[in-house]
Order: structure tokens, then C-alpha cells, then sequence
């Protein structure tokens, strides 16, 4: 892939013809594969071909920037070569019939009634209707959907937030919100198409644009934004709140990441869901406490973790300030504890102001020995104060570097999931054997789940253009 080709941030939406995206001959077939089946699955249905669309949704690797993103704080990300393929085409009512060509479900949701489907996934396409209603009402129109995947799922790799993006795409499209009003001011570029779509999944407001019922996390924008803002063979350092790209450094060409893939669900639903919002709670408890205990002659109250580090210190932040740690004491109760709630402080300053720019540092430099240094740092703060690790991606990550790998951390939500590990491209095979071995031997119970692949920095969503739009020939 060259690395110009794919366009800036200001412009909005990304189109490519499908051989001209740069996906190696694997990488291509597989996606064709997946288009085949989308393509099936609407013609079983007896959906007229002409006027179908198509968009790639890649998966994305969280390779710093541990439960940061709702927090203000930093994150070094970029795509993965596997992905969704979505095909839809325009309806004439106010209907969307949505298929999964591998699973072969169907959700059907009807605009002016209520939702039925006891399907998990349909709480996406609920949520992506009721907020692009919310927002753009009348204009929203019905469409059929066909959509195949070769992401793992609940692994950790934002296979839900693919499928968002996705869909966001393309009810905007097939419906030209772009073109109103209240779209145009508000959602300017790649960026901010990002941080709706993550609010829309969180439910808050976003600009002029109210908020509606997410999907019940208190996440920030972090995966809508690798998967649409990424460029292949780079990692992309960002900032939150608001979604600002600060950096982007290449990556290695000699190097791959390997994925392991736990076996361990993770969820961002159901029971799940209360132990992934405990980790944004803490740091929206922090922001609250600093508001009311050490921010108070602040002009304005900080909005995010960061702001709070920031209105506390003097100049560049450098530390932990004594007064936000007086503020995080002051905060505590039979909830959290001081304790707990100082090292997040720690872990969250830890990972925004000195993990994410030294290690975006180090692989701008080559230093691939500093890199695993930080990335290990990452992993010990994620397993003291987050609260999210399970004994397989502890193990996974100590797994990999035991056997060579020159980093490797845990990523996503948590409570389950993915690791992913940097190895020489040359190895990445073996090595990815070798890797799956070792977990299994004490973590026998995954062996049904667990899935180790490699990839390379991958390209952002795109909606596939021109003569090859089928991509089955």
C-alpha cells in the first residue's frame, strides 16, 4: 500500500475501487469470499441487484491507550486486514431488513413500531436507527442489508463497532444526510464522523446533534475512529475528546502483529456491560471529585480526566499533582476506594502523558527494544488498576514475549478478549504456532474459541466503487 492513498481527514467519507486498496492476494480473496456471501444473501431474497453498495469495515488493534478514550487521554491504533463486508441497497418504506449471510439471521426493524428481534446483535442496528432518526427524522430511509464477517467475535478486535460504523455509513449514504443541514455543521470530517459514532453508541450528545439511547457502555470514540481513520502500514497517535490525530509513525516493514485470541468472550453487553462501565465510572468519578474538591476556583469544571491533570498542573503535566491525589482521597467511598481510585490516576497518567508519545517515539526512531519496554509498562498498569485482566490475556502477553516476541499487551475492553504481539514477519507463522501451543497446554478450556492469526496495519472503512463492486467474478 502506498502511503498516499487514502485521503486526509477533512475529507469526509473514503471510496476505493476494491483492486485499489493495496490488500495482498490473501487479504483480497478473503474479502471476495465475504462479498460473494453478502452478495448470496441478498439475492436469495430475491433483492434487485442494480443499486447496491458496498462498504469494508476492518477490525482495529488498540496497540496503547488502555480505557483512555472516554477519559480525554491518548491511543496508538491502527486496523486490522479482516473485517466486514456490508452490502445494502435502498428501500422504498421505512423498513430495514438487515441478513447475516454467515450466521443466515435476519433482523427486520420496522420504524414506526417496536423492536422484536431477540437476536444479541440487533441492539446495533436498533441503536444506529433510533439516533440517525433522532437526529435527521423523516429523512432516514428503509434498506436491505446484507453484511459477512471474518472477525472474531466479542474478541476484543471492535467487531461491534465495525458493524456501527457500517451501518452508519450506509443508512447515511443510501439517504444523503450529508447533504442536510444539521449534518454539514456539525459532523465537518473524518474525525468528527468518528466521535458521532461514538456517541451514538454511547449515547450522549454530540454537538447540535441530542444524544438517544446507546447501547449501554460508557465508552469514548477510540474504535470508530481507528476503523475510519486509519492508513495502512502506520500507527495513528490520537487524542480524545474531541477525536484530534496528533501523529502518525510508520510501522516496521519486517514486522507483523500476531493475534491471540483468548477464548474468553468479551463482551460489551449483558453482565459484562456492568464491569466494563466500572472502569469509565472510576474515571468519571475522579473528574467529578476534582470538580468538587480540588477544582473549585477553576473557572470552568473539567470535562475529562485530562482536563482535570491539566487544570492541576502547572505547565506540562509531568506527574501525578498532589492536589488531583488529595482530590482522588476526598472522592472515595465504600464504591471506590482511595486506593483504587489513585491508581487509575496513575495508570491513566501513566499511559496518556508518558507511555503513548514515548512509544510512538520509539517506533518513529526504530527503537523496537525502547517500544516493548513501554508496551510492557502498559500491561503492568492495566493488570494493577483497571481491573480488566483475566488470567489467559496475563498469560497470553507474558506467553508471547517468553517466546520472543519483541512486545505485546492485551488491548480492547477487557474482562476477556485479545493480545496482540510484535514479531518479525518472517517468524510470524511459527511463531503464531508456537504461541497457540503454550496457551493451550494450561488454558485447554479455550481451545474451542481461541484463534491466533497475523496481520499488518490495514486501510480505514472505505465504500468500494467502480466495475469490481462485486468482487466474485
Amino acid at each position: 500500500m502506498t502511503l498516499d492513498a487514502f485521503p486526509p481527514l477533512g475529507e469526509l467519507f473514503v471510496r476505493r475501487p476494491f483492486d485499489g486498496v493495496g490488500f495482498s492476494p490473501l487479504v483480497a480473496n478473503a474479502y471476495r469470499v465475504l462479498l460473494r456471501d453478502a452478495h448470496q444473501a441478498l439475492d436469495d431474497a430475491h433483492v434487485p441487484s442494480d443499486g447496491r453498495r458496498v462498504w469494508i469495515l476492518p477490525g482495529r488493534i488498540e496497540v496503547l491507550g488502555k480505557h483512555v478514550d472516554y477519559a480525554g487521554g491518548r491511543s496508538l491504533l491502527c486496523t486490522v486486514e479482516r473485517g466486514i463486508v456490508l452490502v445494502a441497497r435502498r428501500r422504498d418504506d421505512r423498513v430495514a431488513v438487515l441478513r447475516d449471510a454467515r450466521r443466515r439471521e435476519t433482523v427486520s426493524i420496522a420504524f414506526d413500531a417496536p423492536a422484536r428481534s431477540a437476536l444479541p446483535w440487533a441492539v446495533y442496528p436498533r441503536t444506529v436507527l433510533r439516533r440517525l432518526i433522532a437526529n435527521f427524522g423523516s429523512a432516514v430511509h428503509g434498506a436491505d442489508i446484507a453484511l459477512a464477517s471474518n472477525l472474531p467475535p466479542a474478541a476484543g478486535v471492535s467487531s461491534s463497532s465495525a458493524l456501527t460504523v457500517g451501518l452508519t455509513l450506509a443508512f447515511s449514504a443510501l439517504s444523503e444526510l450529508a447533504a442536510l443541514p444539521a449534518w454539514r455543521t456539525t459532523i465537518t470530517d473524518r474525525a468528527a464522523l468518528a466521535g458521532y459514532i461514538g456517541a451514538l453508541e454511547n449515547g450522549t450528545d454530540f454537538g447540535l446533534l441530542a444524544g438517544e439511547r446507546g447501547v449501554g457502555t460508557l465508552g469514548g470514540a477510540q474504535d470508530q475512529t481507528a476503523i475510519l481513520c486509519s492508513e495502512p502500514e502506520r500507527l495513528e497517535m490520537f487524542r480524545w475528546a474531541p477525536v484530534t490525530l496528533e501523529r502518525s509513525v510508520p510501522w516496521p516493514s519486517e514486522y507483523a502483529f500476531v493475534i491471540g485470541v483468548s477464548g474468553v468472550v468479551a463482551a460489551k453487553t449483558g453482565a459484562a456491560k456492568e464491569r466494563y462501565n466500572r472502569a469509565a465510572r472510576t474515571a468519571h468519578r475522579l473528574v467529578d471529585s476534582w470538580n468538587l474538591h480540588g477544582g473549585a476556583r477553576a473557572h470552568t469544571p473539567a470535562r475529562t480526566l485530562r482536563e482535570a491533570f491539566e487544570a492541576s498542573s502547572h505547565g506540562p503535566v509531568t506527574q501525578v499533582p498532589s492536589v488531583l491525589i488529595d482530590a482522588a482521597r476526598a472522592g472515595a467511598d465504600h464504591e471506590f476506594t482511595a486506593n483504587h481510585l489513585i491508581a487509575r490516576l496513575e495508570q491513566f497518567f501513566d499511559e496518556t502523558f508518558v507511555i503513548v508519545p514515548h512509544a510512538a517515539d520509539a517506533m518513529a526512531n526504530g527503537d523496537v527494544n525502547q517500544f516493548g519496554a513501554l508496551v510492557d509498562r502498559s500491561q503492568g498498569g492495566a493488570e494493577r488498576a483497571l481491573e480488566n485482566q483475566v488470567a489467559e490475556t496475563v498469560h497470553l502477553a507474558r506467553y508471547a514475549r517468553d517466546l520472543g516476541a519483541h512486545a505485546a499487551s492485551a488491548f480492547g475492553a477487557g474482562f476477556g478478549g485479545s493480545v496482540w504481539a510484535m514479531v518479525p514477519a518472517s517468524d510470524a507463522e511459527r511463531f503464531a504456532s508456537r504461541w497457540r501451543d503454550r496457551y493451550l497446554r494450561t488454558h485447554a478450556a479455550a481451545s474451542h474459541r481461541a484463534l491466533f492469526f497475523s496481520t499488518r496495519p490495514s486501510a480505514p472503512a472505505f465504500e468500494v466503487v467502480g466495475d469490481t463492486m462485486r468482487a466474485d467474478a
